[in-house]
């Protein structure tokens, strides 16, 4: 039988983690100036590369990064480090003027990175379905914790193919705010990241 509250929680905290609402935007200011198809190419892919990356995780969990010798502090400060780059394209607009010495075919795509890994797919989401589905072990817990990181992931998706009702809305001088802001919020919370691998390896070393 379902546990109803593990249902409620699970969502609630894949919700909260990946936060749909505030990827909205980002995804905006990450394919501004593209076409329409070319968006929601993106949006496809960079959900189903996420979904499939946190599949893996809720999968074999931990295993995974121990067989390569990765533990989850290093992939949190990895995973900073990458975003804090990002971060700096946004706020120096690095991405826009290489959108503008590249062709539309073979300018940046950000589906895979930063958008699935680590936007989506990142340390906190990665920890969340690990965490999740040895709550509920076994293939029904497994089952479980896929739906519902799915669910979320359908949510994400849908606000990305209606991101440019809100590109239209905010337009070219909003979009340059938003992507500063962003950029600004992107950087602390890179930042949060490295921090939090460091507090997780000090805390391993102290009880080696």
């Amino acid at each position: 039988m379902i546990d109803t509250a593990f249902l409620i929680t699970a969502f609630v905290t894949m919700f909260v983690v990946i936060d749909p609402l505030g990827m909205a935007p980002l995804f905006v200011a990450l394919t501004q100036g593209m076409t329409r198809q070319r968006r929601r190419a993106i949006a496809v892919r960079s959900c189903t590369t996420g979904f499939l990356v946190l599949l893996a995780f809720a999968a074999f969990g931990e295993k995974l990064l121990g067989f390569v010798g990765i533990s989850m502090p290093a992939f949190r400060v990895a995973g900073g480090i990458l975003l804090f780059i990002t971060a700096l394209d946004m706020l120096f607009e690095r991405r826009t003027k290489r959108r503008e010495d590249t062709s539309e075919d073979h300018g940046d795509d950000p589906s895979i990175f930063p958008l699935a890994i680590p936007l989506i797919a990142g340390p906190g989401a990665i920890a969340s379905v690990i965490l999740l589905t040895g709550q509920q072990p076994g293939i029904a817990g497994l089952g479980i914790v896929a739906a519902i990181t799915l669910a979320v992931l359908l949510v994400v998706l849908m606000l990305f193919l209606a991101s440019g009702l809100l590109e239209r809305a905010l337009g070219k001088t909003g979009i340059t705010v938003v992507t500063r802001l962003l950029g600004m919020l992107l950087a602390a919370l890179s930042v949060q990241f490295v921090l939090d691998g460091l507090r997780a390896f000090s805390f391993y070393e102290g009880l080696g």
